[in-house]
């Protein structure tokens, strides 16, 4: 019997050598600093299943507004029908997304359905590596502006259509503190003819032209708060016609260099640039325009409840079929609060102004606005939203118009 528990006995001795690690001693290597807890499978990676997700994420909304319009022109009452869908893929290193949505309007006078806007986008992002990031995106807009929204002339039946689309390539890489980005882009701009009220017909492709930018950014990170960058930037806008008013091509090309810096704390982030911008066009006679570059934003989420938005840009582009001149060039401020009172409704509040000059021409331009909504939520997938909203422009070529709108509506969503 004795034999027998010693032999029972002579494993589990064994077993209890510190050697073999079987964690009865302080210094067993599985109680080391920075080792114990480590699970041998997880930190191998091994047989480890990637929590599962569909492999598309899809999202959808209709909705249906009514709008009540009492402006400079006279009183209008549309309706729109705005459906949206949302497909987006998200991988181990990549992400794909596509939104769509599209605005069906039928004036309350019987006249035609028209489909006011639709617009595609599609974006993409791949990690190279874990400091190499490639993106790559496309997009596409139709709109229409209805008669009487401000900036578009009362004697104007129906507005131009402008379809726009184009593509963009990035690349980006951290080094260190610093962080480099180089972009490309080409954009097509065409727009269709205008009808006036006494049934003229202006044609506006002399405005259609094709647009090729490319940038290069570097970042330096001062401070684990503030980041200082420039940027410069390199264009070309070519048209397909001459001209109708100058009787000349506006070809020309377009140089920018611009630096600021951005600073986040917290649950404040701000972005502020200057800088110049040149537009040399081919043709002599045209000379060439020079304009400073002002662009700010700044965003504040004191909690959940809150967010808060003010910003500035610059834009520097052809004139349209709206312009005169050989460049449109606009400084528009704009400012956005948003509270969520509790889970069932939300309030915002929105204000915006804009200054333009149109070089090669005397014409100017002036607007602001504001706006007040809110959204009740009836239950998951249905929405209630009622908005406010004043619009004025006071420009050379159309004088002064204004407009108030009343806009009311539902939306079912996923």
């Amino acid at each position: 019997m004795s034999l027998l528990a010693l032999g029972l006995a002579v494993p589990t001795l064994a077993a209890s050598d510190h050697s073999l690690g079987e964690g009865s001693s302080a210094d067993n290597e599985r109680l080391l600093p920075g080792v114990y807890p480590t699970d041998p499978v997880l930190a191998s990676g091994q047989d480890v299943p990637e929590p599962p997700h569909p492999p598309l994420l899809i999202d959808w909304s209709l909705g249906l507004r009514g709008t009540y319009t009492n402006a400079t022109s006279g009183e209008r009452f549309d309706t729109r029908l705005i459906p949206s869908v949302s497909l987006e893929h998200l991988g181990t290193r990549s992400r794909v997304k596509f939104d769509a949505n599209a605005e069906v309007v039928r004036p309350g006078d019987g006249g035609n359905i028209d489909v006011g806007a639709l617009r595609l986008n599609l974006e993409t992002e791949y990690d190279l590596d874990s400091a190499t990031k490639f993106t790559a995106n496309g997009n596409f807009s139709m709109t229409r502006d209805l008669p009487g929204t401000p900036g578009v002339a009362s004697n104007v039946a129906v507005a131009p259509q402008t379809l726009s689309g184009g593509a963009a390539l990035g690349l980006s890489r951290d080094f260190g503190r610093f962080n480099v980005s180089v972009t490309g882009a080409a954009q097509r701009n065409v727009y269709g003819t205008t009808t006036l009220v006494d049934g003229t017909v202006a044609d506006n492709s002399g405005q259609n032209y094709w647009a090729f930018d490319s940038a290069l950014r570097v970042g330096f990170q001062a401070t684990p708060i503030f980041e200082v960058f420039g940027q410069a930037g390199l264009g070309r806008d070519i048209g397909d016609h001459p001209s109708a008013a100058l009787g000349v091509t506006t070809n020309a090309n377009d140089y920018s260099v611009k630096g600021g810096v951005t600073g986040r704390w917290n649950r404040l982030e701000a972005t502020g640039s200057a800088g110049l911008a040149l537009r040399r066009f081919d043709e002599a006679s045209l000379g060439q325009v020079v304009t400073q570059l002002y662009d700010a934003q700044v965003v504040f989420t004191p909690d959940p409840t809150w967010r808060m938005l003010a910003g500035f840009a610059t834009t520097v582009a052809p004139p349209g079929p709206n312009g005169s001149g050989t460049t449109w060039v606009d400084y528009t401020a704009r400012a956005e609060v948003g509270y969520q009172v509790n889970s069932w409704l939300a309030l915002r509040a929105v204000a915006d102004w804009n200054r333009a000059r149109f070089e090669g021409s005397s014409d100017t331009e002036t607007g602001h606005g504001y706006g007040l909504g809110a959204d009740y939520r009836v239950n998951a997938h249905t929405d209630v939203s009622t908005d406010y909203a004043y619009d004025r422009t006071d420009s050379t070529s159309n004088g002064v118009q204004d407009a108030h709108r009343v806009t009311m509506g539902i939306t079912v969503s996923r």
